[in-house]
């Protein structure tokens, strides 16, 4: 009934064709060049048939492959400019666009799913999906009571294709990685196959995406779908219209990108410590720019969350390790921040730093939480990527003896995400309020912070 390619064979194969492909393009720029072509003409055209061809690829296997796309494009602005550009809109365009499953397919699961009877359960469905994504396609229709829907249908196959995509791209991570400076991805590949299961969950999506809805239904500033339906590969939810964060990257004002930023950052904080849940797949297919609601103060753009398929859990919000070590590393308290990061794992019993050095190597990376507002952009992630990934800086050589603990590994990749969509949009965020709001251990417990106005920014 599919029409996937879910054959791990394959799906092996053109997997496997793409770091053949990059070597191929190497070799055919090299020929350019000792044709007469200058390097850098050379070298974007390479650049450019490279991104055409990981798009095509991870764009028309979803599953997996395109999960893995869809991480990476968050961090393509930590790419050296003279690269960035060719991969960008290739990147970015896996955020919102795929190829689409045929009609039929979609009515066999529908049928199959809710009942021969499918139909009846809808006024208005349109077979053209609004959207397509790593494990299913989204399509616009009107429920039978009248509310419009966004209606979800997985692949057929797809947890076969997740794990076949992300074992055949593990065993060339290592030839993914310049694609993004500074960054390991062997262990996103790893921490994306431990969470198949979740992922292809319906219900526990369903679940999560209700106690959200439930928590900011009362929230001007954050608007979360309620769930109208759910079975095994289906999952229905109120329609959401809005401004795709891609769309606001790509020409949104400068209104519009410093309000999506702040709110960006506030769901990052405030959610689990709200909900108990982190929203763990922050790429910006997932999120939309509201206007504001009847009566409230001109500007007051609202961020709509979409997607509850893969959430951290944490019943006690975020660990209050992160909230003391960002106050004490602000407050130059080396010795303390070097206990607390041992006592955590982040340093192995094994090892020993400098605590000056490891105050050092965190420093530049938090200056957003140093000041009232931060303008984030891609020239300061590229620069925090390039002394990372230098392997002649000593922020690489310390980075290299740091530990990620398990526990941590999640809402490390989260936060990393969500910076590089901050960078992606070019907004100025008040993060510092953000993070005394809603962070615990942020605020020294003799202090009494002020609360930050759920509407305001």
């Amino acid at each position: 009934m599919s029409d996937l390619p879910r054959k791990a064979v394959t799906r092996t194969a053109k997997l496997a064709a793409l770091p053949l492909g990059f070597a191929g393009r190497a070799t055919w720029g090299l020929g350019k060049r000792i044709g007469g072509r200058s390097a850098e003409l050379v070298a974007r055209e390479v650049q450019q048939r490279t991104a055409d061809q990981l798009f095509k690829t991870l764009g028309e296997l979803k599953g997996g492959a395109m999960k893995l796309g869809q991480a990476l494009s968050v961090f393509e602005s930590a790419l050296p400019e003279e690269v960035a550009g060719p991969y960008r809109a290739a990147l970015t365009k896996l955020q919102e666009a795929a190829p689409p499953l045929p009609a039929h397919t979609v009515h066999g699961v529908l049928a199959e799913r809710i009942g021969e009877d499918w139909r009846e359960y809808f006024l208005e469905f349109e077979d053209k999906p609004s959207a397509a994504a790593s494990i299913g396609q989204v399509h616009r229709g009107v429920w039978h009571d009248g509310r419009e829907v966004a209606v979800k249908v997985q692949y057929p196959g797809a947890g076969e294709a997740l794990l076949s995509d992300l074992t055949q791209l593990s065993r060339f991570a290592r030839l993914l990685g310049p694609l993004i400076p500074g960054m390991d991805i062997k262990p996103l590949i790893k921490e994306m196959r431990d969470r198949v299961s979740e992922e292809l969950d319906y219900e526990l999506e369903a679940q999560s995406q209700r106690v959200h809805a439930e928590e900011f239904a009362d929230d001007p500033a954050v608007v979360i779908p309620g769930v109208v339906h759910q079975s095994d590969q289906v999952l229905v939810t109120e329609w959401m219209d809005g401004i795709p964060l891609a769309d606001v990257i790509a020409d949104g004002t400068a209104e519009q990108r410093d309000r999506a930023g702040q709110l960006l950052a506030r769901f990052l904080f405030s959610g689990p410590a709200r909900t108990g849940l982190l929203h763990a797949d922050p790429h910006p297919g997932n999120f939309r720019l509201l206007p504001e609601e009847e009566g409230a103060s001109a500007g007051a753009w609202r961020l709509g969350v979409l997607d509850f398929g893969t959430v951290d859990r944490l019943p006690g919000g975020l660990p209050a390790t992160i909230g003391e070590s960002l106050r004490m590393t602000l407050e130059g308290n080396a010795a303390a921040v070097y206990g607390l990061l041992r006592e955590e794992g982040f340093v192995k019993e094994s090892i020993e730093l400098e605590p000056d050095e490891v105050l050092d190597y965190l420093l530049p990376i938090i200056e957003p939480a140093q000041v009232e507002e931060f303008a984030f952009s891609r020239g300061w992630l590229r620069d925090q990527a390039a002394r990372i990934a230098d392997p002649r800086s000593p922020a690489h050589q310390l980075g290299r003896q740091l530990n990620l603990p398990p526990s941590y590994l999640l809402i490390h990749r989260v936060t990393l995400s969500t910076i590089g969509v901050l960078c992606q949009l070019g907004a100025a965020v008040r993060l510092r309020d953000e993070l005394e709001a809603w962070l615990p251990g942020f605020v020294a417990e003799t202090e009494e912070p002020e609360p930050v106005a759920e509407g305001g920014a």
